[in-house]
């Protein structure tokens, strides 16, 4: 059920507005008024939950966040009447005067008081209502909320753990996050319990950290694997060279750059890489060759460059 649709207003209706049309229909359809109607009473049932929900501004920012499903999902039926005070509902709109007031409200419901009986009014025929049923009793749980984390290559490629200090409602609390080896960008982490207090008491939500990915000053990640980069002159591009490369683990490795390489070729070093998850093999290393050009000549290599450039290179 679309409790905006319910009450025929806007999803960004002012509190007023949601008054207003409820005590509209709320005129139309109660059954005092409609000699014991079933299908005014479901409808009497189905503005009154509506209202319920969007005049109380927690319940309406969960309903507006998690949507109907989600939201009867955290909120049992009793959960949404509570703190429903038909006396003062029916205060505020003037009902006493209209032949209808809270005591024959009582008489209606079967007597007792106006809270205990409004909620097993609405506990009866809940299909009608389409919300989750009398005997639904699952716990209000708190929004669940996200934060960014980020993590180096380092942290991907040995796995971390991480201090955090958490604020929440004016206090803090200091919480252990483990970040385990090879996580990638845009996964999320999640601490049960660690998220928004729950309304009247019940389970918190959870904390979700989203993984970010800090820029490193050499390598680049492609999946599991690294990438660096490496410039080396144009002289060792054309006849072969050896260069030494350093991993992320900080591993020396010398590389033959054979001759004639191309520019933008890569040069693999089998298992450098990052691991597949937490007990997966490592990807691959990278090196990226490019041609290191200088800004400025001496005249000796000024004529050495002309000299190849009459020879066709």
């Amino acid at each position: 059920m679309d409790y905006y649709k319910t009450l025929g207003v806007p999803k960004n209706a002012s509190s007023a507005e949601i008054k207003k049309a409820y005590r509209k229909l709320a005129l139309k359809y109660h059954p005092d008024k409609n000699n014991g109607n079933k299908e005014f009473e479901a409808k009497f049932k189905e503005i009154s939950e509506a209202y319920a929900v969007l005049s109380d501004p927690e319940k309406r920012k969960q309903y507006d966040t998690y949507g109907s499903t989600g939201f009867h999902q955290r909120y049992s039926r009793e959960d949404i009447f509570r703190g429903f005070d038909i006396d003062e509902i029916l205060k505020q709109f003037g009902f006493g005067t209209s032949g209808f007031s809270s005591s024959n409200f009582r008489t209606h419901m079967g007597g007792g008081s106006s809270q205990h009986n409004f909620n097993s009014f609405f506990n009866q025929n809940s299909a009608a209502s389409g919300a989750c049923g009398g005997g639904c009793s699952q716990p209000v749980k708190g929004q669940d909320l996200t934060y960014q984390l980020s993590v180096s290559l380092e942290d991907v490629l040995n796995g971390a753990e991480r201090q955090l200090t958490l604020r929440k409602n004016g206090k803090t609390e200091n919480v252990s996050v483990k970040i385990p080896k090879g996580i990638e960008e845009g996964k999320r982490l999640r601490l049960k319990g660690k998220g928004g207090e729950a309304p009247m008491g019940g389970i918190p939500g959870d904390l979700y950290l989203k993984v970010q990915l800090e820029p490193h000053k050499r390598f680049e990640r492609s999946g599991e694997d690294l990438i660096l980069n490496r410039h080396i002159p144009y002289s060792d591009v054309c006849l072969g060279s050896k260069i030494e490369v350093e991993s992320l683990d900080g591993k020396k490795f010398a590389v033959s750059v054979p001759s004639g390489t191309n520019g933008d070729s890569r040069l693999r070093i089998k298992g450098q890489g990052l691991p597949s998850g937490p007990i997966g093999d490592r990807g691959d290393l990278y090196v990226k060759i490019g041609v290191k050009v200088p800004k400025k000549l001496s005249e000796e290599q000024r004529d050495l460059v002309e000299s190849l450039r009459k020879a066709g290179l």
